[in-house]
């Protein structure tokens, strides 16, 4: 049985170790998964219908896997990312001819349990995306398994091998060059780990009085993604938006005292992220870009761009959320608060936890 980590009370605190630690994890996190991911997508592909599922994290990786398995996977119209509560509450519902894959870092999920049960008793095929040092999901059909349930509640290195593991499971199924992509990953993200001055970064925008990002595609998974770490880790008011949506009326709670971060790879979306930092701008927001290195256009209109690397735009939410946990890590450090314990060390937050029934 494993036992609890012990807390730390100062940087560098868990949530830290498990950012550095996700170029080595997903250089192995294939390992030992060949046969898991073999049986999986043999399952996929007969399927008549596909359901991803997750809740939190695990959701914004299911949106994700969802352009994947449509487009890398070639099953198109087949799948549907449906969040785990809504799935188990209302539906749509499997049968035999359903494959569910259900994502859940560490399965404490009652309502993706309740998906598991309800699936299998349906006939589905389930699979598996989870965290290694539990059995939740042990009555799915095949279990693929990322790394250890961190110590951190703030979850990074589980978001990006869930991923990983996404995107090769698409490519088992469509093949291309998701998979090759995906294993050049680590060198890439080696590189962005020690790319900018995160306390500088910090010191610049750290104080501003809200946190918007945006993102279009497969990174407005990333958006939600960056907003939610930026809540857990740091308390501070942070909200995540597809880029059409923010457009479309909610830019007009943005404030000059603001901080707007542009998930903009090159890709379909990297035109409405640059109206929205026009937009910002107008309205005097700052504006944080991340976007390739040769991007003159949001490079000119940004107050501050981190350079991603030349990676493709489906493979680009591994990375790009990189950036985004390590300004929040570093925030949360600047503010003098614990990015590990989502605010318990505080008492009347303790007793909202025990409260929840997750």
């Amino acid at each position: 049985m494993s036992t609890v980590p012990t807390p730390r009370t100062g940087h560098p605190f868990h949530m830290h170790d498990a950012i550095y630690a996700q170029p080595g994890a997903l250089r192995l996190v294939t390992r030992g998964n060949e046969a898991a991911l073999d049986a999986a997508a043999a399952r996929l592909r007969n399927a008549e219908r596909v359901v991803v599922t997750g809740i939190g994290s695990s959701w914004h990786a299911a949106l994700v896997a969802e352009t994947w398995l449509a487009q890398t996977a070639r099953l198109g119209g087949r799948v549907h990312a449906v969040h785990g509560f809504e799935l188990a509450a209302y539906g749509p519902p499997v049968d035999a001819k359903t494959a569910v894959v259900v994502v859940s870092h560490g399965g404490g999920s009652r309502y993706l349990q309740e998906t598991l049960a309800q699936a299998k008793k349906a006939g589905a095929s389930v699979i598996a995306v989870t965290g290694k040092g539990h059995d939740v999901f042990a009555g799915a059909d095949v279990v693929v398994r990322t790394v250890d349930v961190e110590s951190s509640n703030t979850h990074t290195v589980g978001y990006t091998t869930a991923l990983a593991m996404l995107g090769q499971l698409a490519a088992k199924v469509g093949g291309g060059e998701l998979a090759r992509a995906i294993d050049g990953l680590p060198d890439h993200l080696a590189t962005l780990l020690g790319q900018e001055s995160w306390d500088d970064l910090v010191r610049k925008y750290g104080d501003k009085r809200r946190f918007w990002f945006l993102g279009g595609g497969p990174n407005r998974a990333t958006a939600y993604e960056a907003a939610m770490k930026m809540s857990e880790a740091t308390y501070a008011n942070a909200t995540g938006y597809e880029v059409e949506q923010f457009l479309h009326g909610l830019w007009a709670a943005l404030d000059a005292n603001d901080l707007v971060v542009l998930v903009a790879p090159p890709g379909a979306s990297h035109a409405r992220l640059v109206v929205a930092a026009r937009v910002a701008r107008e309205i005097g927001a700052t504006v944080l870009a991340l976007a390739a290195e040769t991007d003159r256009e949001l490079g000119g209109l940004a107050t501050e761009t981190i350079a991603l690397p030349d990676v493709s735009e489906p493979v680009s939410p591994i990375a790009a959320i990189i950036p985004l946990q390590l300004f929040t890590y570093h925030l949360a450090v600047a503010r003098g608060v614990n990015p590990d314990t989502m605010r318990t060390d505080e008492a009347a937050y303790a007793r909202a936890r025990a409260a929840l029934s997750l």
